[in-house]
């Protein structure tokens, strides 16, 4: 996936001929332009940019989906055409599916995808610690280990017998063994990086390096599952594991959990080891006071009383998730690259959903 990210407070984007013309507004910096042939989507992830409605049209005919990330890097608008999504069957299937054995099987791989993922993201940093560190080694293995367990008990759970609802009577079952296994993994991640430097994982609102730095990649890995979601078909809205609420994108939030660790964890562990120098801003600049202006709405997490990771921070961690989404991965018997691989399994929830095929989830190689 080619993908244009503007950053920059005050950006214009508009059309030139079959180009995006790209004009900063500091003047010292050369104006930019992008073939609309070579690109498949357009991240803003600033306030005080503008677009042109000719470019959004350009856009929509071309299948180009336009994302605005907020500052913690969800998306919080996207622009697309309505002729892309606009399939009926799969989502008469999904919501159907929530109330059959598909939706407690479909939720029990999503999480079993995740276990997976850490087990093994855990092994490929915890292997240049045998030597090194043994006695971290011998504590990463023994909660590998813990985690393994759980995975059995996760593959042993059978379908309730007398209930119209599989997955609402077993969705407590499923989240406790989620969380026993993440409370492992975290442990195991506060091992595996440089003393001092994480302590507890922690979402909204994190001031610290590795939290607000996994937390701004799970954003824009976010915005990419929700683009392939919604292209294939599905209702970003009708989750499986997550429970409804409204403005909550379940299946969004149940799709991610298969592909945190291969994307964005491996990323931010690779750069906190290797010493990476994040950067933080206080919320006083122009670009942060126009925020105030126009975002009064939006959560404590994006208002701007509270410090946030620097421009040039979020810049470097945005290029290096996208460019993992770029690497390839064994998947199906061929390398493949991430972003595609993410494709791919969305279409193949749709067609596990309409019963067409089987759905296993992505595990990484590491």
């Amino acid at each position: 996936m080619n993908q244009l990210t503007i950053s920059d407070y005050g950006t214009y984007l508009g059309k030139h001929s079959e180009r995006v013309s790209v004009r900063y507004r500091d003047k010292e910096r050369k104006k930019e332009e992008h073939a609309l042939m070579d690109l498949d989507q357009i991240v803003i992830a600033s306030r005080g940019v503008s677009v042109s409605s000719d470019l959004i049209e350009a856009c929509t005919e071309r299948g180009i989906e336009i994302s605005f990330l907020s500052f913690n890097g969800k998306p919080y608008a996207k622009l697309n055409s309505p002729s892309l999504t606009a399939t009926v069957i799969s989502r008469r299937e999904q919501l159907a599916a929530y109330h059959d054995a598909r939706g407690l099987e479909i939720a029990k791989r999503f999480a079993a995808g995740k276990l997976k993922n850490q087990v093994n993201l855990v092994r490929y940093f915890g292997k240049y610690r045998k030597k090194q560190a043994p006695k971290k080694y011998t504590e990463l293995m023994e909660r590998i280990g813990k985690i393994e367990a759980i995975l059995s008990e996760l593959s042993a759970l059978e379908t309730p017998a007398d209930t119209t609802t599989p997955v609402d009577a077993m969705r407590s079952t499923l989240l406790n063994l989620e969380g026993r296994a993440g409370a492992l993994y975290w442990e195991c991640v506060q091992r595996l990086l440089p003393a001092g430097r994480f302590n507890t994982r922690n979402h909204r609102g994190a001031v610290d390096d590795v939290n607000a730095l996994l937390n701004y990649g799970y954003g824009i890995l976010y915005s990419q599952v929700w683009s392939a979601l919604s292209l294939a078909g599905l209702e970003p809205f009708a989750g499986f594991l997550h429970v409804d609420r409204p403005g909550k994108p379940s299946l969004v939030l149940d799709f991610i959990e298969e592909f945190r660790q291969s994307v964005v964890d491996r990323v931010v562990f690779a750069m906190i080891n290797k010493r990476f120098n994040v950067g933080w801003e206080e919320p006083d600049s122009e670009a942060a006071k126009a925020a105030h202006q126009s975002s009064k709405s939006d959560s404590a997490a994006d208002t701007p009383s509270q410090r946030r990771l620097s421009r040039e921070t979020r810049r470097a961690i945005a290029d290096r998730v996208l460019g993992r989404l770029q690497e390839t991965e064994r998947f199906e018997r061929k390398e493949q690259k991430l972003c595609n691989i993410i494709q791919l399994q969305a279409r193949h929830l749709a067609m596990f959903l309409r019963r067409e095929r089987d759905y296993q989830p992505f595990i990484a190689t590491w």
